[in-house]
């Protein structure tokens, strides 16, 4: 038999919860009024970026409210591309792209994934992201990718569906990015490709904050 105290904290518990998802339910969505992205530095450490574009039907299949892609070079020659997929609130601030679908889909084979941290601790942009190496046709594709949330670094789905409760609940945003680095190498240069994005990506870890899209 259920105690008198319990009954009536169960009950005040579910008072408060639809109290909650009412005033939730009421609160107007946020919109995206300025992207901002698009003012990301074209140079970033020693890397000189340039625009770049995908077919628009790859645009349409990933729905974001902003796209940014490029191709930042070294003056010793060696790229690292940047994806960058933004997703406001009434969006879901997220994507349904998966990597590890998709470059199977594409016909490469993965042969190596982890988890692998990056940024400056000192600065507190230090992160864990996740990390894949695929490989077709003799070419190694290294990457790192990760969800954001400005200044919070996720990387997995179920973390980030909680920081997205959360937002929600408390700023009325729950806005995202998916967040992608990659370089390509030969089987020798692998080690060499993985110190490469995980340098860059600690610059974008450290960066992008700045440059988060504005909703209202």
């Amino acid at each position: 038999m259920i105690s008198g105290k319990a009954f009536y904290a169960a009950t005040a518990g579910m008072l408060v919860t639809l109290a909650l998802v009412g005033f939730v339910s009421v609160r107007p969505e946020p919109v995206v009024i300025r992207t901002n992205l698009e003012n990301l530095p074209m140079e970033i450490g020693e890397y000189r970026g340039t625009e770049d574009s995908f077919p628009e039907s790859v645009y349409r299949e990933l729905n974001a409210d902003k796209h940014l892609y490029r191709h930042y070079r070294s003056s010793d020659g060696s790229q690292v591309d940047l994806y960058i997929g933004y997703y406001g609130t009434a969006k879901g601030g997220r994507t349904g792209h998966n990597p590890y679908a998709c470059l199977p889909g594409a016909g490469w084979a993965i042969v190596d994934t982890g988890k692998v941290k990056t940024g400056d601790q000192d600065q507190d942009s230090e992160a864990e992201v996740n990390y894949v190496q695929a490989r077709r046709d003799g070419v190694n594709t290294v990457m790192l990718h990760w969800y954001q949330r400005k200044t919070t670094v996720m990387s997995t789905g179920i973390r980030q569906n909680i920081e997205r409760f959360w937002g929600h609940l408390i700023h009325n945003r729950s806005d995202g990015a998916f967040v992608q680095v990659t370089t390509q190498a030969s089987d020798d240069q692998v080690p060499d490709a993985g110190m490469r994005v995980q340098k860059f990506a600690g610059e974008i870890l450290e960066t992008l904050p700045r440059y988060w899209p504005i909703e209202q």
